[in-house]
Parts: C-alpha cells; structure tokens; sequence
C-alpha cells in the first residue's frame, strides 16, 4: 500500500481528552506485563497526549515499553502478537528498533489503538516532554493549538503530521531537561 492509500485508510484524527485514558492503559499494561513477563521489563510508560490532562490527542494510547538488556526479542514479538498486535520493525528507531500497533486492520481503525514503542532501558525524550506538558498547561494548550492547525493540513499524511511537530517537541525537550521535577 503506498502512504498515500495508507494516509487515507488511517487519517488523522483529534479527540477531545478523555479521562478514561489512564485507565485504558493501566488495563493494557496488566496485559502487557502478563504476556511479557515482569523479568523482561524495566520499565513501562504511558507517554504521548493521551498521558496528558486536558489536551488533544491522537486516541492512540502511546506506551514506551523498555526492556532488559538480555531479553529474547523474538519471543518478546511472538507473545505481543499473541495478544493482538501487528509487529512493525522500526529501523530509524533506538535499539531494539521495533514498534507494535494493535487496533490497526485493512479496513481502518478498530477499537482502541495503542503502540509499544520498545526500547532498552535509558533516559527517553518522550517522558521528558509529557511531564514537562503535565506541569506546564499553557505549553499543553500551545501544543495542542499545533496539534489541529497540522491536522486541517496534514489530516491525510502522518509523516508531515509528524514532522510538524518535530521542532516543538524538541525545544520543550531541551527546557524539560534543564528543568528539575520529573513526574514519573
């Protein structure tokens, strides 16, 4: 399928925020943590807008997934799809350069989307930046005003979508890294 057609099957889309959010990932981490296995992980994040109180997001609950060193990638994949997502390598991503989507057919979006981002254990840009937006709410609302401007542009193209906001989630970052109070 080209972007284009990819583009069009999966568009953007902007929801209002939703309290149930936490929860919807709290329930898909208990999922995760029992296919996974607790040995394997170091660490489990809830990141992205949905993490967020109070601003838009794309209802795709993000989790960033960081494992052991040592884990077996392979069966760490095969006990992922076993409980429903579709493995996507990621080779521009940080090490074990791999993503995992559920909620994704050939049809369109079904049900609650989520994503595993899965990565070794470090010191991630993506938790920097959402407890940064947490503590600060006029950066939230900036963000969020970036987030539907992109949309009415971008609605049909992800990886512009994406680049968009490219620029502002780095400057936040770098003030988020020079700022003492992480959430997590």
């Amino acid at each position: 399928m080209s972007l284009e057609e990819l583009g069009r099957l999966f568009p953007i889309i902007l929801s209002e925020y939703n309290p149930d959010w936490p929860a919807i990932y709290a329930s898909e981490k208990e999922l995760i943590e029992h296919a996974v296995g607790k040995d394997h992980i170091k660490r489990i994040s809830h990141y992205g807008s949905t993490s967020i109180p109070g601003i838009i997001a794309k209802p795709t609950i993000d989790i960033l997934l960081e494992v052991s060193d040592d884990c077996d990638n392979e069966e760490l994949i095969r006990n992922l799809v076993d409980i429903g997502y579709l493995y996507n390598p990621q080779p521009r991503d940080p090490p074990p350069h791999m993503m995992l989507m559920k909620g994704y057919t050939p049809e369109g979006f079904v049900g609650q989307t989520y994503h595993i981002h899965v990565r070794y254990g470090g010191d991630w840009d993506e938790l920097y930046f959402r407890d940064y937006l947490i503590l600060h709410p006029d950066v939230a609302e900036e963000y969020s005003k970036l987030k539907r401007r992109l949309k009415e542009e971008y609605q049909f193209d992800r990886e512009a979508y994406t680049q968009g906001k490219a620029a502002f989630i780095q400057s936040v970052v770098k003030e988020a890294r020079n700022e003492p109070g992480r959430i997590e």
